[in-house]
């Protein structure tokens, strides 16, 4: 592995344990406890060993009626040690699994809090099955880890320093013979892990990747049938699931050869010093026989978390890798938000002042607060809107809009047309603030937008989308998401608003029929029409309709759009719309081309212009 993957895994291993402590500090102290002791218990076993051969067994050898009382008592004093260490064995263990599913829960509880901060931008620049890998695989991968490698590995390390030090006591000679087979041990783990530690990284990746595609073509999968694509799919998914294949197979190949390279060389091991042991004690008595047989269990315990720990690297490097990818969604920097300004439900006083009231009165305020003099004003929200020579880019160096300048007058109902790519939906995702400008101002009631909080400026906008997104849940949940505190009457006069009451009484189960991925057994038309009842029943006082009704026929279509009017009625409006007959009766109709508004006025005086706007008009009457 290269030394930049080297410091950033060291780096989020750092990370990830200061995560788990954050939380679980005192379990974790407590685990390493019940770790400590029960090395102990085991190395203080071993040692005893040697006085259980040379102090209790081999004087009883040429005795012809030993007492065992002496024995007995040892094997009871031993079995006690070794019983004291087998439940902290056990309790470490079970505290592990308590930390380990809670971690995740916390960590995935972090995800979710943190993605619903990030912008939009993030969003449109990552494939969302790549994020859901997040969730799913990566989190996964952390399980093992916390429940068993980080254990096991701080079992090895205290294991490893105190045999050695055990072994030192027992005999000098025999622990340099194995340093030195650990040594060679640590050279192959070191060799063979850097091959396979580079793979399980990259089959993190890989398995992001497959996900995302899978998560594209179940969303597509009407789109493929249509356009008969489904070979040419078929081979793309072969050749992700083939590099995947490959990295988990290099992996894999790698992780399987370490341990018996190492279980070997612990035989090997074990059988040189069996044999320098034997001959120390036979010829140079220097050695008794319960010193050697408590030398090789220790030599035996000594190779045993070497190999534990080199079984748990390729675990650990796997879930290290999904902790960088973790890390890096966490990371990501969230929405910035400087406003300050509120928007709020208001009244006004006996003396013609707004004051601020907690219940919804159908009067809306922006709520000013001073710094300098540490006071607050209430201004009146009317939903004059003005871009000022604006300029906007997705992405440096590509500027998409230029120079913009727009008038949204109180009520006015303001609509945007032309081309495909044009720039309209643009303009809207700069009003609610998906996305900040490159130049220029947008003002709201002669408030720079910028000064305005986000949360309080989207609470001022009802959006109807293009892209109609239901939730799993009942129709009255879907419709009552614009208001989450509406009463069923409420929602009932918003659907009838909207023209959907009539067919949601049609459903299995009216208002509580349950709807599964995104409305699916629903009408395009009818799924548009609760999302037009969605933002019906939040009563904004600004609307945004980003081809409102697109999807729905030109029967319903004047039905629906007698109900947009009443629901327009004394709202500022934004419209978007290929239909050209839906927006004839805008006050103001503004024609965009690359991004640029090239002609601007209302229906009639832009067809006498007889420019892109009569163009775009006779050109829609022919097709109809």
């Amino acid at each position: 592995m290269k030394a930049e993957n080297k410091k950033n895994m060291g780096a989020a291993l750092k990370r990830l344990i200061a995560y788990i402590l954050r939380k679980y500090k005192w379990q974790c102290l407590l685990v390493a406890l019940c770790i400590l002791v029960s090395t102990v218990a085991n190395i203080g076993g071993t040692l005893f060993m040697r006085n259980l051969i040379d102090d209790y067994i081999l004087p009883f050898v040429n005795q012809v009626q030993p007492d065992l009382t002496p024995l007995l008592r040892a094997l009871f004093v031993m079995a006690a040690v070794y019983y004291i260490g087998v439940f902290c064995t056990w309790a470490y263990n079970f505290i592990m699994i308590y930390v380990s599913q809670g971690m995740l829960k916390t960590v995935r509880d972090d995800l979710f809090r943190h993605m619903e901060r990030l912008p939009i931008r993030y969003f449109d620049t990552k494939s969302h099955g790549d994020i859901m890998s997040i969730y799913t695989n990566d989190t996964d991968t952390l399980r093992q880890v916390i429940s068993q490698s980080i254990p096991q590995m701080l079992s090895a390390v205290i294991t490893i320093v105190g045999v050695f030090f055990s072994m030192l006591v027992l005999s000098r000679p025999l622990t340099l013979i194995t340093v030195v087979m650990v040594i060679c041990m640590v050279f192959a783990t070191k060799t063979i892990s850097s091959k396979s530690g580079y793979y399980f990284v990259k089959q993190q990746t890989d398995v992001g990747n497959l996900n995302g595609y899978i998560e594209e073509m179940m969303e597509g999968q009407k789109v493929v049938k249509v356009f008969c694509h489904e070979d040419a799919c078929i081979q793309d998914f072969r050749c992700l699931n083939g590099k995947l294949r490959d990295s988990a197979n290099n992996a894999n190949r790698y992780a399987s050869i370490l341990m018996p390279v190492l279980g070997n060389l612990g035989y090997v091991s074990y059988a040189v010093i069996a044999m320098v042991g034997a001959c120390l004690s036979i010829f140079g008595g220097h050695m008794t026989l319960g010193t050697l047989a408590s030398f090789l269990q220790f030599s035996r315990s000594f190779n045993q978390p070497i190999s534990q720990l080199s079984q748990q690297l390729n675990s650990i490097i796997m879930a290290i890798a999904g902790a960088e990818r973790i890390f890096g969604l966490l990371d990501e920097e969230p929405e910035k938000d400087s406003g300050y300004v509120k928007l709020v439900n208001a009244r006004y006083d006996e003396k013609g002042n707004l004051a601020e009231v907690p219940d919804r009165t159908g009067v809306w305020a922006w709520k000013h607060y001073h710094k300098a003099d540490n006071t607050t004003t209430y201004q009146p929200m009317q939903g004059d809107v003005v871009f000022d020579h604006v300029d906007f880019g997705y992405t440096n160096g590509k500027t998409v809009l230029h120079d913009i300048e727009i008038f949204a007058r109180p009520g006015q109902k303001v609509a945007f047309v032309g081309a495909t790519g044009a720039g309209k939906t643009t303009i809207t995702n700069l009003l609610n603030r998906f996305y900040d400008i490159q130049d220029g101002k947008i003002r709201y009631d002669g408030i720079n937008i910028n000064k305005i909080r986000k949360e309080d400026l989207r609470h001022s906008l009802g959006i109807v989308l293009q892209d109609t997104h239901l939730f799993t849940g009942t129709v009255m949940d879907n419709i009552r998401y614009g208001k989450l505190d509406a009463t069923e009457e409420e929602v009932i006069q918003a659907a009838k608003l909207a023209n959907a009451h009539e067919f949601i009484m049609k459903l299995s189960d009216g208002y509580q029929t349950v709807l599964k991925g995104s409305g699916s057994s629903l009408s395009q038309g009818q799924r548009q029409l609760l999302a037009i009842a969605r933002v019906a029943v939040a009563d904004p006082p600004v609307l945004v309709l980003d081809e409102a009704t697109s999807s729905i026929d030109t029967r319903t279509e004047k039905i629906v759009q007698d109900g947009m009017d009443r629901l327009m009625k004394g709202r500022t409006v934004f419209v978007i719309a290929h239909r050209l007959s839906t927006i004839k009766n805008s006050d103001v109709i503004m024609v965009l081309d690359h991004g640029r508004i090239v002609e601007r006025g209302n229906h009639e005086s832009l067809l006498a212009k007889k420019g892109m706007y009569y163009q775009l008009y006779t050109g829609k009457l022919e097709q109809e």
